[in-house]
Order: structure tokens, then C-alpha cells, then sequence
């Protein structure tokens, strides 16, 4: 793809943290894009500069013909509804009146709407809200349902790839690690199936350069 100065995304990115995922689209779908790496441990995300781009310091953001997009779901969508098809590159998002359109759009808003707020309150050792005020209902029905639609296929969709799986593929292989999750069988092969695209490749070891760069 040649990209004209209009075209280039910017993605606003610190090495090792939820931006992480967000680089896999761009590379999957061969978007033009460069990056502008933040320094977290430094707090650089805390400073002026940044917040003008985030008022919440957090990462990812990206800029795109004079509009900023913020929050990674919303991210995932713009980049997946922007490029429908990159030459040799798959098509992460069903086209609006694809019968999967629904179920793509459940699962991406699903990961803000109930999974994270879930893991947070595991992490933390909280409580969930009472039933009629939790974005989530409980943790294990939470969990529960996300195993069942891994189990119907090789992805989240069944037989098709899109840019859920990038989200999902990304958060589990975090989650597991940190043992918030439990390494199901599902799970691990799930993640090992999205680790082995080449695209994941690239992004961990692009994400280790900056993070070594950023330690020196």
C-alpha cells in the first residue's frame, strides 16, 4: 500500500501495554503507520504533551486525518472498517449486512463492557457489585461464556478471523500470564494459534526492541 502524509495513522504507543495489541491490526492489515513511543515508566503519559492527546494518560490513541481516536475497542473498529480489504491482507471486520456483523460487534464490545471491568475487580480482590448494577453479572458466568464461544471454533467467530480475535488473542495471552485466567485448554491453544501469526511475530519483537531501548 503507498501512503500519502494524509493516509499515515499514528499510533500513539508504549511498549508492553494494551497498545501492544493495538499495533497487530495495522500489521495484519498492512496499514501505513508511525509510531509516537511514550516512555510510561518515565511518565511521560502523565505529562502535558500527552494529555492534550488523552486527558486519562492512557495508551493506546491514535490519530488519523485530523481526528483522534481514543479507547481500543473503538480502535479496532475504526482500523477494521477503515481498511476492508488490504491486498493480500485478510478482512478483519464483516461488512455491514454479513450475518457474523452482529456477533463481531458483540464480542469486541463485550471485552470493554464486561470482561475488563471482571478482571479488574478479580485483580483488585473486589467484589462484584450486586447483580442489578454489575456491568458483568459474576465472574465465572463471565468467563464461562467466553470459553463456550472459543470452544464452537478456531476463532471467535467460528471459522473466521477478524479483529476480535487480535483483541482477544492479545488479552488472554496477558491475563493467563498474570494467572487472573486459568490456562483452560481452550485458551492455550487459542492463544498459541494467535501467537503464530506472523503479524504477532513482528509486533513482540518490535515491542521487546523499544522496551529495551527504553530500560537502556
Amino acid at each position: 500500500m503507498t501512503a500519502t502524509a494524509n493516509d499515515m495513522i499514528t499510533l500513539f504507543h508504549s511498549p508492553q501495554t494494551r497498545s501492544s495489541a493495538t499495533l497487530t491490526p495495522l500489521e495484519e492489515l498492512g496499514a501505513p503507520y508511525e509510531l509516537h513511543v511514550l516512555n510510561m515508566k518515565a511518565g511521560e503519559q502523565r505529562r502535558a504533551a500527552y494529555l492534550a492527546v488523552n486527558p486519562l494518560g492512557k495508551v493506546p490513541a491514535i490519530r488519523h486525518r485530523g481526528a483522534l481516536v481514543t479507547e481500543q475497542v473503538a480502535i479496532f473498529l475504526y482500523l477494521a472498517d477503515l481498511f476492508p480489504a488490504a491486498g493480500l491482507a485478510p478482512r478483519l471486520a464483516p461488512a455491514i449486512g454479513d450475518p457474523l456483523r452482529g456477533p463481531y460487534l458483540r464480542w469486541l464490545v463485550y471485552y470493554a463492557a464486561c470482561y475488563e471491568p471482571a478482571l479488574v475487580d478479580r485483580a483488585m480482590k473486589r467484589e462484584p457489585a450486586p447483580r442489578a448494577m454489575s456491568p458483568y453479572g459474576d465472574f465465572d458466568t463471565m468467563l464461562g461464556t467466553l470459553l463456550d464461544q472459543l470452544a464452537k471454533g478456531p476463532y471467535v467467530l467460528g471459522e473466521r478471523f477478524s479483529a476480535a480475535d487480535v483483541l482477544w488473542g492479545t488479552a488472554l495471552a496477558w491475563i493467563t500470564a498474570f494467572k487472573l485466567v486459568p490456562e483452560t485448554p481452550t485458551i492455550t491453544a487459542y492463544v498459541s494459534r494467535l501467537n503464530a501469526r506472523p503479524a504477532n511475530v513482528r509486533i513482540r519483537t518490535k515491542d521487546a526492541e523499544l522496551a529495551a531501548s527504553q530500560a537502556a
